[in-house]
């Protein structure tokens, strides 16, 4: 393990934080709040650490290899976390330590899962750093990194290729650096975008900049108790709803538009079979709550939103679908195990696993009729590896088995199943509510420590896609070659 230049990366990034901070600063600044100062001394000290690390712990060689690559990234988003926890924790917004580090964690992993009772509460400065970390982590640390830090290394790539969220190295240009900020080009100008039209839909400065990093980072924090819902607006709705979905769709596809591939972009199989999960979902959902509601209009309203929420796992809720018929929640459980696409800003299992297990069932059952026949999986016309299909079959396993052993520690408080399930669930696929006292209206501020720190586990677990956290345990990653 090249230690020294993990932790001289780790070092940037930290100092990378303590800039993203200042926004908040300002912000609290503009509104006359009391919190700069919390802010502005938790920027300090992010700043002085990475500039201590990455000054003084010079690495002797840039080499970075693959296991170099995962630690790293798990390091970095571990330690943003625990640094960017301080704001809160010294302005004491949120008294315990561990209450910070749930909701900062929950904020750079795009989940939204959150310990607040009152959000309202808190002032403009921390609730805008709070949502900030959703849109710096949607398109990923690293990728920020990589855009402004070009010259880690000739392995970098392995950086890119272990965050998740990220196309994979060479999709769109051959230089990392390069490729990271079209990245964030792409994700900036569409961030804009939404920006813009909340505002002509009627939103102030700061709301319509609160919920675009909901939004975009597909995280769900909002700065009001009742979040979307709170502005009762069709239009606001169909708009957040809609970006959602369009942030849930591989950005990938987006730089082939852009370059006038159009035919390529829309030869994207995972792309339509995402959508046609939501129009299925949509309506179905819609047909479950239209006895209570009596209104097809607001019937599709509210299954939309929720369905575009659930989906590309932001969180948002107009309404309180804990109280929706059986049929209607269960429909949106399973929407939180399958994710958005691979490439997007949402999390879950990812719909092209989802695709490629479904036909990887349906080869086997052609098997069983035909054990001589030769049946390939393919995606987008090309024939899959077998290697590949295997390691999606074992990432959905390890993914199942980390939901189950979290529920089973988290039992230990003493909820009931439907709560322990779908908090393990909401975590790790950084949806943000579960259901029952972790609905919509609800919140995670009633588990014991240890299960909050079980919960931040799953969410960085389901963020980083599993394997660089469970590398970053292994005793065998840190030893010398």
């Amino acid at each position: 393990m090249n230690a020294r230049l993990v932790f001289n990366l780790l070092g940037k990034a930290l100092g990378i934080e303590g800039i993203l901070m200042l926004p908040s600063v300002l912000v609290a600044l503009v509104y006359g709040g009391g919190d700069w100062d919390g802010l502005l001394i938790a920027a300090a000290v992010a700043a002085s650490a990475g500039f201590l690390l990455s000054f003084m712990v010079k690495p002797r060689n840039e080499n970075l290899r693959a296991r170099e690559g995962l630690a790293v990234v798990a390091l970095i988003w571990l330690t943003m976390s625990l640094f960017g926890a301080l704001p809160f924790y010294i302005e004491r917004a949120i008294p315990r330590y561990v209450d910070c580090f749930f909701e900062c964690v929950s904020g750079f992993t795009t989940t939204g899962s959150t310990i607040l009772t009152d959000v309202e509460a808190l002032p403009k400065g921390l609730l805008f750093w709070r949502s900030f970390t959703h849109w710096v982590g949607g398109m990923g640390v690293l990728v920020l990194s990589l855009a402004l830090l070009p010259h880690v290394g000739a392995g970098a790539h392995h950086l890119l290729k272990a965050e998740s969220p990220g196309p994979s190295p060479g999709k769109l240009m051959p230089r990392i650096g390069k490729s990271s900020r079209t990245l964030y080009q792409l994700y900036l100008g569409m961030s804009l975008l939404m920006f813009l039209i909340l505002m002509a839909c009627g939103m102030d400065w700061y709301d319509a900049l609160i919920h675009m990093f909901g939004a975009a980072g597909t995280g769900g924090f909002s700065n009001y108790n009742m979040s979307v819902g709170h502005f009762a607006s069709p239009a606001i709705d169909f708009v957040i709803g809609t970006f959602m979905l369009l942030f849930g769709i591989n950005f990938s596809l987006y730089f082939l538009l852009l370059r006038g591939k159009f035919r390529q972009s829309l030869r994207s199989e995972e792309m339509w079979v995402y959508l046609g999960i939501v129009g299925i979902s949509v309506l179905l959902i819609s047909l479950a709550i239209l006895p209570g509601l009596g209104n097809w209009w607001e019937a599709l309203r509210q299954g939309y939103f929720q369905v575009a929420s659930i989906i590309t796992t932001t969180g948002y809720a107009t309404v309180d679908f804990h109280l929706w018929p059986q049929f209607a929640r269960c429909l949106l459980a399973l929407l939180m195990l399958l994710g958005a696409c691979a490439g997007s800003t949402g999390g879950g299992i990812k719909i092209v696993r989802v695709t490629v297990l479904g036909k990887s069932v349906a080869r086997e059952i052609k098997r069983c009729i035909r054990p001589r026949s030769v049946v390939t999986v393919k995606m987008d016309g090309n024939a899959l590896e077998e290697e590949t299909i295997g390691q999606i079959q074992v990432f959905f396993f390890a993914y199942l088995l980390v939901i189950a052993l979290a529920a089973l520690v988290v039992s230990l408080d003493g909820f009931s199943l439907e709560v322990n399930l779908t908090a393990a669930l909401a975590t790790l696929s950084n949806v943000g509510p579960g259901l029952g006292m972790i609905g919509p209206t609800g919140n995670f501020s009633s588990f014991s420590d240890l299960s909050k720190v079980v919960l931040s586990l799953c969410m960085l677990i389901g963020r980083l896609e599993i394997y660089p956290i469970l590398i970053l345990l292994a005793p065998s990653s840190w030893r010398k070659n």
